[in-house]
């Protein structure tokens, strides 16, 4: 791993004061994450963020400081999600080294293009990251699986015979993608009468409204029709994680749900973080997945099988942040972290193609909601509220919830933190419930 005080840093010709504060000090010469924005006035183009600044490609690419033909002036990411990792890694050079590095005489305050390639990040506005084609949601944190299974099924194995097997999921809507910032209208549908689970429903804005804490990896290359893609390859094929929130109707959800599962109680809406950051920018993070086929559990199938000592996910410290309109200030209500995932984004890549199923640029995985051993570390209001049973108390017990009030604003945040000041933030996913129409 780099020194944290190289990790932390940013060009003293951008900061001559240092790093800003707040969510700017997610984003320093080691993260440089990738999204797409509007200027003022100006049409979608792709840019990284430092600091409290977004930095043009486009205009970098048009000056000859970049790669061309590999997708970088383009209004999305999928082209350079294409790319692959050859190229992703030289462009992350080049802009380290060279271009953002003080002491490369060819950097962007030698060249003369500063003033041309650098926008204020609260003077733009920030748009999905890529065209999404394909979002599929999966299922993937065994305390949250357990902890449902525990809530619906009290007499049962709380887990489901194949969820030890194979990483569950389910094909999303991906229309209904949004960047953070987008409001949240509070869905309608069929629902029924709690006690009265067999119906008849009737028609309404959704009671229970919740969030899902969740994490999501964009494809890079993808597969052709026909092929899979092998585990110890699967990486290659990832672009980049966002956080990302699945907000999830649970009366509807649970008058829908079987035989098919899944559909009207999360098609509505999901929100993704607008920044990318790449597996490069998170390597010094890396650990290991709970050990698999331990304690009497079935091992899985050797394309699932991860190779001994291997460590496929990351230490990503993930807050829940809830607002109510009568709030001064935030308050966070959970805490957890991608390191307690049982089924890694690689195995879920390596799962979801397995049959041959067709990936492609720009197409999005959704971790399913992220849950740890604690009741703090509970990543959605069903399990924090224990399905209604229990109350969630805010701001010193003035606010009371269960699931979600209209006004009500969410913000989840990710971040790698060793404790020594080097740190790789995602910046926000956030959203207000607004009222049914």
């Amino acid at each position: 791993m780099q020194s944290s005080k190289v990790r932390h840093a940013l060009p003293r010709f951008l900061f001559p004061k240092g790093c800003p504060g707040g969510a700017a000090a997610d984003f320093h010469v080691n993260n440089l994450p990738y999204g797409v924005f509007k200027p003022k006035g100006g049409d979608a183009r792709i840019g990284v963020a430092v600091g409290d600044k977004v930095l043009d490609l486009r205009v970098l690419v048009a000056n000859g400081l970049l790669p061309d033909k590999c997708g970088l002036s383009d209004s999305a990411l999928n082209n350079f999600m294409a790319s692959g990792k050859a190229k992703w890694q030289e462009v992350r050079h080049e802009l380290q080294k060279t271009l953002l590095s003080d002491e490369n005489p060819k950097n962007l305050s030698a060249c003369g293009r500063l003033e041309e390639a650098i926008h204020a990040s609260n003077a733009v506005e920030m748009l999905l990251p890529a065209n999404i084609g394909d979002y599929t949601d999966f299922y993937a944190s065994r305390e949250h699986a357990t902890n449902v299974g525990k809530m619906f099924r009290p007499t049962q194995d709380p887990l489901l015979p194949n969820w030890l097997h194979i990483p569950v999921g389910y094909h999303g809507r991906a229309s209904t993608v949004v960047v953070s910032g987008t409001p949240v209208r509070r869905p309608k549908g069929q629902q029924v009468v709690k006690g009265q689970d067999a119906g008849p429903p009737f028609f309404g804005p959704e009671k229970l409204l919740d969030i899902e804490l969740e994490m999501g990896c964009f494809v890079g290359p993808g597969n052709e029709l026909g092929e899979s893609i092998p585990l110890d390859k699967a990486e290659d094929h990832i672009f980049g994680l966002v956080v990302f929130n699945d907000w999830s109707a649970r009366s509807i959800q649970k008058w829908e749900y079987v035989p098919l599962g899944p559909f009207l109680g999360k098609n509505f809406l999901s929100t993704v973080s607008p920044w990318v950051v790449t597996l490069d920018a998170l390597e010094p993070f890396r650990t290991a997945t709970p050990e698999q086929g331990a304690g009497g559990d079935p091992k899985p199938l050797p394309y699932l099988t991860q190779a001994p000592e291997s460590k496929q996910t990351w230490d990503i410290k993930l807050d829940v942040e809830f607002q109510a309109p009568e709030m001064s200030a935030p308050e966070t209500v959970a805490r957890s972290n991608l390191k307690w995932m049982y089924w890694s984004l690689a195995q879920q890549l390596t799962h979801h193609c397995v049959n041959g199923c067709k990936m492609n640029p720009g197409d999005l995985l959704g971790t399913g909601t992220i849950s740890g051993p604690e009741p703090e570390n509970r990543g959605s209001f069903l399990e924090l509220c224990w399905r209604g049973e229990k109350e969630i108390k805010i701001d010193g017990g003035k606010i009371v919830r269960k699931f979600l009030q209209d006004g009500d604003k969410i913000n989840l945040r990710g971040f790698c933190d060793d404790g020594n000041g080097t740190r790789v933030g995602f910046g926000e996913c956030s959203g207000v419930i607004l009222p049914s129409n």
